[in-house]
């Protein structure tokens, strides 16, 4: 039987109340840096830039723009770069070099709407393949971008005419395992999730979770499509496997009830692709490890091969607020450091410990 104090450990290691109110935190790559980004009181929206030092946060740089900016990757700029790709409430999309951050080094008018989510691929080594940006807004589309080229899409997938327009909540890339494969999943208000596959320009599955899909992410982006999690309203998430898909009942999937409230976010981590993190309305972290099982396909009664869900195990919860936590970032340097952020104002680094041994 295992102690207590073999489980992993979740420290809440720096707490700092901000005076706006924070939609999203992302680590800055290759540093002890991250960056906040929000809207003020007043209307206009942050970006502000922190480093831990000593075991405190000091305020790099604070930028005010003109919007409320919604959220931020670094996933499709390179380690030199660094650039920041922001989604904000009037549907801009804007690239930010944060060392001269006056002026985006891109900018498109994304979305009729505000930009719910944002992604990226193929940059920071991580995915091969253009570097691309997706977006996915209240309008109802989801976009792909290049950074290389100005103004339009290389990709929007939007619904045909005469459907209704379902509020898309959440966009994540995956399958950027070569050059040409890429895949784009979005989940949307009314439950749908859908995968676009981007080398045929097609919808390779769809699917129903029965509640608004808060987050959407695959467990690695870089890989043939190996796992996927989808959080939900009403405190549920499912975890798919996407190594086999079946031509009627689609891909295998397991299902928990983690949390009394929303689940916001999952985020996997990056040096273990079975271990995540849920962040719920209530205030609090789940950390989970999802465990295979003994053969993850079978044949069924028609020699078809299907796909077999695994189960989930929970390591390891802590409550850290009241409010519910709307970001989640892990360190892609620093294994068990990680970011978030929620409706209380403030941001929190937590360490989380013995993720080596889980």
């Amino acid at each position: 039987m295992s102690s207590p104090l073999s489980k992993p450990q979740i420290i809440a290691h720096i707490q700092k109340s901000l005076n706006y109110t924070v939609f999203d935190s992302k680590w800055i790559p290759c540093s002890a840096k991250f960056v906040c980004l929000g809207n003020f009181a007043r209307g206009t929206g942050v970006i502000q830039i922190y480093e831990v030092q000593h075991g405190e946060l000091q305020l790099v740089k604070e930028l005010e723009k003109p919007k409320p900016i919604k959220c931020g990757t670094f996933g499709a700029t390179s380690l030199q770069q660094r650039h920041l790709a922001t989604g904000d409430f009037d549907g801009n999309l804007h690239i930010w070099n944060l060392e001269a951050p006056d002026v985006p080094v891109y900018a498109a008018k994304a979305h009729k709407e505000i930009v719910n989510s944002i992604d990226g691929v193929g940059g920071l080594g991580i995915g091969d393949g253009a570097p691309e940006i997706v977006t996915g807004s209240r309008d109802g589309t989801v976009k792909v971008w290049d950074p290389r080229q100005k103004d339009l899409p290389v990709a929007n997938m939007e619904p045909v005419e005469g459907e209704t327009r379902r509020d898309c909540w959440t966009v994540a890339f995956g399958h950027a395992f070569n050059d040409q494969d890429r895949c784009v999943c979005a989940g949307y208000d009314n439950g749908d999730i859908k995968l676009f596959d981007l080398r045929n320009m097609s919808l390779r599955w769809e699917t129903n979770i029965k509640n608004g899909v808060c987050c959407v992410e695959f467990d690695r982006k870089d890989i043939n499509m190996n796992k996927l999690v989808a959080t939900s309203l009403e405190g549920k998430f499912h975890v798919f496997d996407m190594r086999t898909q079946h031509s009627t009942k689609g891909f295998a999937s397991v299902s928990e009830k983690a949390h009394k409230s929303t689940v916001w976010q999952v985020r996997h981590l990056p040096q273990n692709r079975d271990v995540f993190m849920t962040a719920g309305g209530a205030g609090n972290l789940h950390l989970w490890k999802y465990e295979y099982p003994a053969q993850r396909s079978k044949k069924d009664s028609d020699g078809v091969e299907v796909g077999v869900a695994g189960t989930v195990n929970l390591l390891q919860n802590v409550t850290l607020s009241t409010q519910p936590i709307a970001s989640l970032d892990w360190s892609p340097d620093k294994q068990g450091l990680c970011v978030c952020s929620g409706f209380d104002q403030s941001v929190r680094v937590l360490i989380i410990t013995k993720l080596n041994s889980v």
